[in-house]
């Protein structure tokens, strides 16, 4: 799984690179993973951009950036509103701008979309535009996506009349998320102001053939934990190096997954533990396991110096699916209606979890 994903991962900036090189056409916007790779705005080595009628001039990119985004601070309609924007989201987009800044479309749900995504955007496209260029958009890919494309619109057009931008109401909004023919169907007896979808999965699967939804995420970069907040609680992601271990109970059937970081002590057989929800407080609970199993095994080390085991063989593969089925409980394994099987932190890792999220995360203000 982490090889094929490294790996797309790997021809994905193949073709980047082509574009750059050989003037290939490039379209689409980042990944959440390039706007968490970020710290803030000093990691952002060249800030300066030329306007596009190709004067000498270069101009501080970012500086225009940050300039914008305390002018929309700053004025009547977002007073208040748009105070505590993330700022290394603020240094991805500008990056990604300094590199596409007539491609400009940003991915704005990372943190929060209306409080620090779209200002974000919007300071970046601004400053785009006092050079002579223009954004193309934004995407979407969680939450109320009808309620969502409705405030975004609004805000555009807002900007529209106060700095006197014509075509900025217009911007593109596109939406992901899984889209398929009900979620149409819906968001349009709703009503939105979303110009374009973003259909992947549900276009080359059918439900009676489905796909497993594996998506990279960033966890840590230079030893720093990084995070994705979301509106859909499923989408936020779990920070920093961890180990997972599987908790098994009196009859050999496997009970709950544990992650906890890699500085933590392993789970003992026999030694009462601690198991919480990543996320809800009230679910909770001890276990006693009678036998715990390492989960994670590096088979690909790349660069690093972390020693890899050799591939297994199929019929090891093989005789380790079935003995995994034969550890879990009937229940888990019915096709209808089946217990999801329930994967836990450690206490340390809950514990550390929502302090980066409350760090990481906008403080909305009521008016």
């Amino acid at each position: 799984m982490v090889e094929s994903v490294l790996q797309s991962t790997a021809i994905w900036e193949d073709l980047m690179e082509q574009g750059r090189r050989f003037g290939i056409p490039v379209r689409g916007t980042h990944s959440h993973a390039f706007v968490s790779s970020f710290m803030g705005i000093e990691d952002i080595t060249e800030r300066s951009l030329h306007h596009i009628d190709g004067d000498d001039k270069c101009y501080d990119f970012v500086a225009l950036a940050q300039d914008w985004l305390s002018r929309l601070q700053a004025t009547d309609s977002f007073r208040g509103r748009f105070m505590d924007t993330n700022h290394s989201e603020l240094a991805a987009f500008a990056s990604y701008a300094l590199s596409f800044p007539t491609k400009f479309q940003a991915l704005v749900d990372t943190f929060d979309v209306l409080r620090s995504g779209v200002p974000n955007f919007c300071a970046v496209a601004l400053a785009l535009h006092e050079l002579g260029y223009k954004a193309l958009g934004i995407r979407l890919d969680s939450g109320d996506l009808a309620y969502l494309s409705k405030e975004c619109r609004k805000i555009f057009t807002i900007i529209e009349k106060e700095f006197n931008i014509p075509g900025f109401h217009s911007l593109v909004i596109t939406v992901s998320n899984d889209i398929n023919e009900a979620t149409l169907e819906a968001l349009n007896k709703q009503g939105h102001e979303i110009d374009a979808f973003g259909i992947g999965t549900h276009l080359v699967t059918c439900s009676s053939q489905p796909a497993l939804g594996c998506v990279y995420k960033l966890v840590e970069i230079k030893k720093k934990p990084r995070m994705k907040l979301s509106e859909d609680i499923e989408k936020v992601t779990i920070p920093c190096k961890k180990e997972v271990y599987r908790l098994y109970g009196i009859e050999g059937v496997a009970l709950v997954d544990i992650m906890q970081g890699m500085d933590e002590p392993a789970p003992k057989v026999n030694e009462r533990i601690l198991c919480r929800h990543p996320y809800i407080e009230s679910k909770r609970a001890y276990i006693v396991p009678t036998k715990v199993e390492k989960l994670y095994k590096c088979y690909w080390a790349g660069n690093s110096v972390i020693a890899a085991e050799p591939l297994p063989s199929l019929e090891d593969v093989r005789s380790r699916c079935k003995s995994q089925l034969m550890a879990m409980r009937p229940d888990h394994l019915r096709a209808l209606n089946p217990t999801p099987y329930k994967v836990s932190v450690s206490r340390n890792l809950y514990d550390f979890i929502h302090c980066l999220w409350l760090d990481e995360a906008p403080i909305g203000e009521l008016h």
